[in-house]
């Protein structure tokens, strides 16, 4: 049975290793749940689009999921802050066991992406709530010793969500239920076991709110109307195309939102959901452009990296997740070593430069790869580029969280988290729309080298020639190509490697910005008290 963390004696709030540790066993778990999900549903996303007859709107149940926990990230940090962490946490929880549970009794992909946003609600909250309780009981320069227990987290869980997730999704049925309906049931138990865990462990102190402080609605209100078609066109705009009527018409109320929200927050002051005076810190501003830029860029890489692994090498989905370990280790490598040094010195700002910087070459090298390229040799920049995100993340916080007063935490932590998100989403739509828009040319383009060499023309003769259609069919589904004998199937495979390349060079030079703009990033004190205990020491009596 989980032991119980007592709170801290007041008024210093500190807390001892044992209770920190005590604590982030609760964290890690709720932490685990939002992490797993990722990586899980993606692998299967496929075959429950197949099964819900839905495969040309499948977009439409990630789209959901990621405009509901874009949004509810810089609400939750602020609430937390007014309210306290524990029962929200809790609550976040809750909903997104809820989500996951109706997600298992979808019968279609739309009412699928209704339960999918319903679980974004939830999701929102899980890895903002944790990385803010940390900086409540962890001082920054403490703090970068437990990075490891959380990059552990997000290692296993991209391992074993693509494993579990094909593994589910290959079964036809299981105990009576498709097996795909088991990716999202499966975080039914895990859930309960974290409120279990977090209702027994997560025993912080907070101070009772500033009642002048009001909950910014009408900025919640602005910020959807602005975010909802912005996330949607980037999402869908590939499709629709970026100047239909219903992209331009997302683009003016997303642009009307947005403006609205900062003429709200201008006059919300200490009450608005991000208050606008925390970008007059240079190490706010830096950091709330580098998350974007960074944000852009590592979801880019992580988003082609399987698909290079799937379509050009043929791997499973469940081999895929395995081909991503040396990425996975870099982060990981990164995130210790890191968090050691800067226990240590205290200094954070040489990490993320240096970090950005390995970016820029791990993703400059990934361009060079073929459709012949040796796996080992790919393994290598993927290392680069996951050392250089595990330089970034985490240091990044650490300056933003250590920039503003101990009462901020939480709007810091979830404004570096809220504009990493955003850069993703923009950087996922980007490059999707570099990767399709080019590979039918490349693939015509090596059909054409290809089609005077003996093996093809052989090859073609055997299987009764070859179809031009297959071009296009390909690109809507890429299992067409085990089917073809692998001299035809080849210049298909090469087509996709060199858009795949022209993705990995745009995202270099959108992370050479990163490195510039983190070469403005001041030095920045990291505490060495933790905002619980600064928050004591304020509100102590004279002469405790």
């Amino acid at each position: 049975m989980a032991t119980t963390a007592e709170p801290a004696s007041e008024p210093t709030g500190e807390y001892t290793h044992a209770q920190i540790l005590t604590i982030m066993s609760g964290l890690m778990l709720g932490m685990f749940l939002g992490a797993l999900d990722q990586t899980i549903v993606s692998t299967a996303i496929r075959t429950i689009a197949d099964d819900l007859n839905g495969l040309s709107i499948q977009a439409w149940a990630t789209t959901a999921y990621l405009i509901t926990m874009t949004i509810t990230t810089p609400i939750y940090g602020k609430l937390g802050d007014l309210y306290g962490r524990k029962k929200l946490f809790m609550f976040a929880i809750s909903i997104f066991v809820i989500g996951s549970a109706l997600c298992t009794l979808a019968t279609s992909m739309y009412s699928l992406a209704v339960y999918r946003a319903i679980q974004g609600l939830g999701a929102g909250g899980l890895f903002t709530l944790v990385l803010a309780i940390i900086g409540d009981v962890v001082s920054p320069r403490e703090r970068a010793k437990y990075s490891g227990y959380f990059m552990a987290v997000f290692g296993t869980s991209s391992v074993l969500g693509p494993v579990i997730g094909g593994f589910l999704a290959g079964q036809d049925t299981l105990l009576g239920m498709s097996g795909w309906r088991w990716v999202f049931l499966v975080n039914v138990p895990i859930g309960a076991i974290a409120l279990f865990v977090v209702f027994r462990t997560l025993h912080v102190h907070h101070d009772a709110p500033d009642h002048r402080i009001r909950i910014d609605w009408w900025g919640a209100l602005a910020l959807v109307v602005g975010l909802v078609p912005l996330l949607t066109v980037a999402e869908q705009g590939r499709e629709w195309g970026w100047d239909s009527g219903r992209s331009l018409a997302c683009f003016v109320v997303g642009g009307i939102g947005l403006v609205a929200f900062f003429l709200v927050e201008r006059v919300m002051k200490e009450s608005a959901l991000f208050p606008l005076r925390l970008l007059r810190l240079r190490a706010v501003s830096v950091t709330v452009v580098a998350s974007i830029v960074i944000g852009a860029a590592m979801f880019g890489g992580i988003l082609v990296l399987p698909l290079y692994m799937q379509i050009v090498h043929g791997a499973s989905p469940t081999e895929s997740g395995f081909l991503m370990l040396p990425m996975v280790l870099g982060i990981m490598s990164a995130a210790m070593g890191s968090g050691i040094a800067i226990s240590r010195t205290g200094n954070v700002r040489p990490f993320p430069i240096v970090g950005s910087a390995l970016v820029v070459v791990g993703l400059f090298a990934l361009s060079f790869t073929t459709a012949d390229t040796a796996l080992w040799l790919v393994m290598v920049p993927m290392f680069v580029l996951g050392f250089g995100l595990g330089n970034c993340m985490q240091p990044l916080l650490l300056a933003v969280q250590s920039a503003v007063s101990p009462r901020e935490i939480g709007v810091a932590t979830s404004s570096a988290t809220f504009f990493r998100q955003i850069g993703g989403t923009l950087g996922v739509a980007v490059f999707l729309s570099v990767l399709f828009s080019t590979v039918g040319g490349n693939i015509e383009t090596e059909l054409d080298a290809a089609a005077s060499s003996p093996e093809f023309q052989a090859a073609a003769e055997a299987n009764g020639g070859f179809d031009p259609s297959v071009v296009a069919s390909v690109q809507d589904d890429s299992s067409v190509l085990s089917t073809l004998p692998d001299a035809l199937a080849h210049p298909i495979r090469a087509g996709f490697a060199t858009s795949m390349d022209q993705v990995f060079l745009v995202a270099s030079g959108v992370a050479v910005i990163a490195f510039l703009v983190l070469l403005l990033m001041p030095r920045v004190e990291l505490r060495a008290t933790s905002a619980a205990a600064e928050r004591g020491a304020r509100t102590a009596p004279a002469g405790e």
